[in-house]
């Protein structure tokens, strides 16, 4: 499913609702069987390890290498321990190998994030979300950082990602293309209310660039 909508519409604030990160102030929500923000301790945390997000800001850590910031999509299937002997010896580094390869990033798996340019950090956070397999894939503008053939392979890669499991996508995008391409439902926004909830295949590039009122 796509998100669309002019900035400040909602749709961060959606998927923080969908992810749990931004508490409901009204109504409830309901993902993948529960109220994300009634669960506490260990099935918060089964929740959560169910459901990826890539972040508009990306939330990865400059000064970590890459294989680090890849690993943190299993944390919460690790203990403690082995989370904190990882930041010392990286651990699964063949899952992160196959991650970044699945990116094109393989040859920066030991490289310092901070040294990447945008699009490539943009990669590390969904290589992120390849080893972490969630059901449910959200994702925040997570081709605004990318050249149009890079942007393509990412909508596909999240597609796959999500199919794999059996799962959904919700992606935000401002790419109409974008979003016919790869999506089969658009759901719009403007000021936090529902205006469009379409098939996509009912839907043009130009429905949508009326719809942001974009040039076409």
């Amino acid at each position: 499913m796509a998100l669309v909508g002019p900035s400040g519409a909602g749709k961060s604030t959606l998927l923080g609702l969908v992810n749990g990160s931004v508490p409901a102030t009204a109504g409830s929500v309901q993902v993948l069987g529960a109220d994300p923000t009634a669960l506490r301790g260990r099935a918060q945390r089964q929740l959560r390890a169910r459901v990826g997000t890539v972040h508009q800001h990306l939330e990865l850590v400059g000064q970590l290498r890459v294989v680090h910031n890849v690993n943190a999509g299993r944390l919460s299937d690790w203990p403690a321990w082995r989370a904190a002997w990882s930041l010392v010896r990286p651990q699964g580094v063949p899952e992160v190998l196959a991650a970044l390869e699945r990116v094109g990033l393989a040859d920066r798996v030991f490289e310092r994030t901070e040294r990447l340019s945008g699009g490539q950090r943009q990669r590390v956070a969904l290589a992120r979300l390849l080893v972490q397999q969630p059901e449910l894939v959200l994702a925040d503008e997570p081709a605004s950082a990318l050249d149009p053939v890079l942007a393509e392979r990412a909508l596909a890669l999240l597609s796959r990602l999500a199919a794999e499991r059996g799962g959904a996508l919700i992606a935000s995008l401002h790419d109409p293309a974008l979003a016919l391409r790869h999506c089969t439902r658009v759901v719009g926004l403007v000021e936090g209310r529902v205006v469009l909830d379409a098939p996509a295949a009912a839907l043009t590039v130009g429905d949508l660039a009326d719809f942001y009122g974009a040039p076409r």
